[in-house]
């Protein structure tokens, strides 16, 4: 893994679904390159191994779906970092694998409620106070789904769809705020989130990528890491791929 030395010192990252697969390798990667990071996860026995790295300053133990436990979680993260730079919404869940006319209603309201209304709950609440500071990098964790749209995997298609929209919108309303909003459109990779999955999804979704593989968790990890930065300082409301090249547009 190439780490741009000092690229994040002195700065503070929030990274939720961060105590495994993608927003624990960004959290790895930011402290490896100067930053001090919390991570915000469901999963309270994968938080608690995470607390043994010295980049992370604090976790916890978060609902995105629910705005009282976002607001109550960025008011205890503000406080212990002392401000915030970078968020990085990762957290997400697939829902059932199920064609439109037989998917569950509470499965996809659960996939509405975490990979949408806690993207925007998250970019809310953060997002103000990085407007009070007048600095913030703000990276979406969307999907080649959002894009293309996956058959059987209509609630999370439409919900990174969602998430793209969103950016676009966050993006534009704070060009001139000193806050950048992007969001990433990876294909599939390797992650704990593919035991969510039955094969045959994973095999299809495989078949889709003109590389021929599933991306590595590292990859999108370093496209985030730009995303994150101050490099990334003339592009927002934007989307960017990691996906072997399966995206057209």
């Amino acid at each position: 893994m190439s780490v741009f030395a000092g690229r994040f010192a002195g700065r503070n990252a929030i990274i939720t679904g961060g105590a495994s697969g993608l927003g624990w390798s960004v959290g790895q990667r930011i402290i490896a390159e100067g930053g001090k990071v919390a991570l915000w996860d469901l999963n309270a026995g994968q938080l608690d191994k995470a607390k043994d790295d010295g980049g992370v300053v604090h976790t916890a133990v978060v609902d995105v779906a629910d705005n009282d436990a976002v607001e109550q979680a960025a008011r205890e993260t503000i406080s212990a970092l002392g401000s915030v730079d970078i968020l990085v919404n990762s957290a997400g869940i697939t829902g059932a694998t199920a064609p439109v006319t037989e998917f569950a209603v509470e499965s996809w309201l659960k996939v509405v409620a975490v990979n949408l209304n806690g993207t925007f709950f998250c970019c809310r609440t953060i997002g103000a106070h990085m407007v009070e500071r007048g600095y913030g990098r703000i990276v979406n964790v969307s999907s080649v789904a959002g894009k293309e749209g996956n058959p059987n995997a209509s609630a999370y298609s439409a919900t990174k769809a969602g998430v793209i929209g969103l950016t676009k919108s966050l993006g534009k309303e704070l060009a001139t705020k000193g806050v950048i909003a992007n969001a990433l459109t990876p294909a599939t990779f390797e992650s704990p989130i593919l035991d969510q999955l039955p094969q045959s999804q994973v095999d299809y979704m495989r078949s889709k990528i003109p590389m021929g593989r599933l991306g590595e968790v590292e990859e999108s990890a370093a496209m985030v890491c730009f995303m994150a930065s101050e490099e990334c300082s003339f592009t927002t409301a934007s989307t960017f791929d990691t996906s072997g090249g399966r995206t057209t547009f």
